[in-house]
């Protein structure tokens, strides 16, 4: 009989996955590391191991102990694992911008999940970072993992996945592709595969709004380059120690919109269900096909598998809703597709200036149409107002007709986009359609950029 003892002996062994379709334009042979294979769906699986393994035989992890992490959800899947073989309890601290899927697996497999805001710095006492190290402290017999700072996350890629892809090559590879996070995959891979061949190029992908490329560049920790983003799995706005920048040949970024898209494009193209991470992987590799040769073998690696993000990226409207897919719109009814569903927000000429401020605050808006007894009348924007109410306060208090400017032109649903772009370029803050039996919505500057952006 062939059977494995328990669950954590499937971990590893991925295969190698040659790229067709999607990379038909690069000159050399590119194939996937997929690591949905592992028992918990992601590379993280390995490192997981690894870390309790050797926490374990040093002493800092003691039987019937509590784990505690901060994860975007995939390591807590793979510690979950060994700790449901193992006997431990898992604590997992994510961000909010995780999925929901992966909060749902995690609780699924006896994780109790803390969720902590994204938008705070590292040191926030919110952020997911400083919960996990304050857990750590409070409760008894527990050991935080850390997986940024932890070298047994290196260790375990610098074992196990860096020989699996210099065997399965053949020792043929020129480049390892891969998005950085923490950075033990990338360092752990590059230190072995460097040992074999110092040639081998080591690609780390991130993700704008993250301080990696800029620090590998320059050796600058530019906190400006920090702003909250979308993709998952990679990016950091600290510098994890696991993050071996001497490995590392080049950082390339992909932006959140394509590694959304491409994310889509590894499934319907290829077949390969995989994780957002791997759609950046893919779009930077491809952004950087002009640097390859045709015998040139390039491994990329896919991180995580694409069912944690059903509700997200593979999700139509969640895709819609950030501007993300590709539709293509050709006329005024194409461009309030999006928002159609919602009711337009009016003021009417005789309401006190004050009032038509609380509405444009209250939905976030910048302008507003303004109704008379025959209809549009007027308008406002947040420009105008602002300029009026600083040379007169009080004019808050009187009705709208005394500080409107002129009505937004209307258009019909069949209005090309052409001509809607005439009617902003000559000074139009707003345009309306009208649709459907003389029902109106609003075209702003923002829709006439997502359209052609």
């Amino acid at each position: 009989m062939k059977y494995y003892n328990n669950i954590l002996e499937t971990i590893g062994n991925t295969p190698l996955v040659k790229l067709n379709r999607i990379c038909k334009d690069v000159k050399a042979t590119v194939l996937a590391k997929v690591e949905t294979t592992n028992p918990g769906n992601s590379v993280k699986d390995r490192m997981a191991l690894q870390m309790i393994e050797d926490a374990e035989a040093d002493g800092r992890l003691k039987p019937g102990g509590t784990i505690i992490e901060g994860t975007s959800g995939n390591t807590g899947m793979g510690l979950a694992l060994v700790a449901i073989i193992k006997g431990y309890k898992l604590i997992c601290v994510l961000s909010d911008k995780q999925s929901k899927e992966k909060m749902d697996i995690l609780r699924a497999v006896g994780a109790d999940v803390h969720v902590c805001p994204t938008n705070v710095a590292p040191d926030d006492p919110r952020s997911y970072y400083s919960v996990s190290k304050r857990l750590a402290n409070e409760i008894p017999n527990s050991w935080y993992v850390n997986q940024y700072d932890n070298p047994s996350n290196t260790k375990a890629h610098y074992l196990t996945t860096g020989p699996e892809i210099w065997e399965q090559t053949d020792g043929k590879i020129t480049h390892f592709v891969v998005g950085v996070g923490t950075g033990g995959t990338v360092s752990g891979v590059g230190k072995y595969l460097k040992e074999q061949n110092p040639n081998i190029k080591v690609w780390g992908i991130d993700t704008y709004g993250s301080v990696f490329k800029k620090y590998h560049e320059t050796g600058i920790f530019d906190e400006n380059e920090i702003y909250p983003y979308i993709t998952e799995g990679i990016g950091e706005d600290i510098l994890p120690k696991n993050v071996n920048f001497e490995v590392i040949d080049k950082f390339e970024k992909v932006t959140d919109k394509d590694a959304a898209i491409w994310q889509r494009k590894l499934a319907k193209e290829e077949g390969i269900f995989v994780g957002n991470s791997a759609g950046s992987a893919i779009k930077g590799l491809l952004q950087l096909k002009d640097e390859l040769k045709e015998d040139d073998v390039v491994v990329v690696l896919f991180h995580d598998h694409g069912s944690r993000y059903v509700g997200k990226m593979f999700n139509d409207d969640w895709m819609r809703d950030r501007g993300f897919l590709d539709d293509e719109k050709t006329n005024a009814l194409d461009l309030i597709k999006d928002h159609a569903g919602k009711h337009l927000v009016t003021t009417t000429q005789d309401n006190p200036v004050s009032q038509a401020i609380l509405l444009m605050n209250q939905y976030g808006i910048s302008q507003i149409p303004v109704l008379g007894d025959d209809g549009f009348v007027g308008s406002l924007t947040d420009n105008h107002l602002f300029s009026k109410l600083l040379e007169n306060p009080d004019l808050k208090e009187l009705p709208v007709k005394n500080i409107m400017q002129p009505p937004f032109p209307i258009v019909s649903a069949s209005t090309t986009i052409e001509s809607i772009s005439k009617l902003f370029q000559g000074g139009a803050k707003a345009v309306l359609v009208n649709y459907e039996n003389e029902k109106h919505h609003i075209i702003t500057q923002q829709d006439m950029i997502k359209a052609i952006a």
